[in-house]
C-alpha cells in the first residue's frame, strides 16, 4: 500500500508535509468527491472483507467506494501514513422510523488531534448528511457548511451530531406537494458516539451482520452516493438523485430520474466512476 497511489485515486497533488488542519481539509475532500459511499458489492454477491489490503486494493485499485466500515478505515490509515493524531470512534445512528438510535453501534468515524484541539472526520456518512470539512468537537457550536449547519451536542460523555435541514425544491412537483420539505422542526439527528477509542477488529462483527441482516437498509437497497462541487449524486436501487445545495436561499435543488437497468450500469460509470466486476441486482 501506497500513500502516493492513494493520493492519485484522489486526485490529490498538493503538498502534505504539515500534518495540519489545511492539508486534512483538503484531502478530506478530495477523498468524499471521489471514493463513492457504496453497499454495491452486497448487490453484486461479493463479500466484503474488514480488512486494510482488502479495502485498499477495492477502493484505490479498482476504483471503488465503500460504505461507512471500509471508506473511513481507507482514510484512517492514510492519516496516520502522513503523521495525523487519529484514532476511530463507533457511533449509533439515528433512525427516524424509529424515532431513536440504533441500539448497537453500526457506523465508524474518526477523531483528529490538531495542536491539541480534536476534529470529528466522517467519509462514510454519504448522501445529504456527509459533512464536506472536519467539525471541532465542540458542543453546542453552529458550524455553517456547504451542506447545511451541523452542530454537536455533548451530555454526559456522549455526543450528539445534527444538522439543521434545508427545504427541497423539486422542478417537477407543485408547490403544495414538497415530499422532501423538513417536517416541525429543521433539526435532524444524525448519529451519537462517545470518545472511547476503537480498534478496526471491533468492527468484525458488524460487518458479517450487516452483509446478512435482512432489516437493515444496505441489506434492503443498492446505494451509491457521492459528493460533487456543488451537490450530492445519489443513486438507490433505480431512482437517480442530483442534488445541488443553496440552489436558492435556505433551499436545495433536487433533480429525481428512474432508471432502467441498462441505465444503472451506465450511470454507475459516468457519475459514479464505477465500473462492476459483477452483475449488481439493484
Amino acid at each position: 500500500m501506497n500513500i502516493q497511489e492513494y493520493f492519485g485515486r484522489i486526485s490529490y497533488n498538493k503538498p502534505h508535509k504539515d500534518a495540519d488542519l489545511p492539508t486534512l481539509t483538503a484531502i478530506f475532500q478530495h477523498h468524499i468527491q471521489t471514493i463513492p459511499f457504496e453497499n454495491l458489492s452486497m448487490h453484486c454477491g461479493e463479500a466484503i472483507e474488514l480488512d486494510l489490503q482488502a479495502t485498499y486494493n477495492k477502493i484505490v485499485r479498482k476504483k471503488r467506494g465503500g460504505w461507512c466500515l471500509e471508506t473511513n478505515h481507507l482514510l484512517f490509515w492514510a492519516l496516520q501514513e502522513l503523521g495525523y493524531d487519529v484514532c476511530i470512534l463507533g457511533a449509533n445512528s439515528y433512525e427516524p422510523a424509529e424515532k431513536g438510535y440504533t441500539a448497537q453501534i453500526n457506523h465508524i468515524l474518526l477523531k483528529v488531534v490538531i495542536k491539541g484541539e480534536p476534529y470529528i472526520v466522517d467519509a462514510g456518512f454519504g448522501g445529504a448528511y456527509q459533512m464536506w470539512q472536519p467539525l471541532m468537537l465542540i458542543s453546542g457550536k453552529d458550524q455553517p457548511q456547504v451542506p447545511g449547519i451541523f452542530r454537536f451536542m455533548e451530555d454526559d460523555g456522549t455526543w450528539y451530531l445534527e444538522k439543521v435541514k434545508r427545504k427541497h425544491y423539486i422542478p417537477e412537483h407543485s408547490k403544495d406537494d414538497f415530499p422532501h420539505t423538513p417536517e416541525l422542526g429543521n433539526i435532524r439527528k444524525i448519529h451519537k458516539f462517545t470518545l472511547e477509542p476503537r480498534h478496526i477488529d471491533d468492527f468484525q462483527e458488524l460487518n458479517a451482520y450487516l452483509q446478512v441482516s435482512p432489516d437493515n437498509i444496505l441489506r434492503k437497497k443498492s446505494i451509491c452516493t457521492l459528493q460533487t462541487t456543488s451537490g450530492v449524486l445519489a443513486l438507490v436501487g433505480w431512482t437517480l438523485t442530483e442534488m445541488k445545495y443553496n440552489y436558492m436561499e435556505d433551499m436545495d435543488l433536487v433533480d429525481i430520474t428512474t432508471l432502467t437497468d441498462e441505465e444503472v450500469e451506465k450511470t454507475l460509470k459516468d457519475k459514479f466512476s464505477v465500473v462492476l466486476e459483477n452483475k449488481l441486482a439493484p
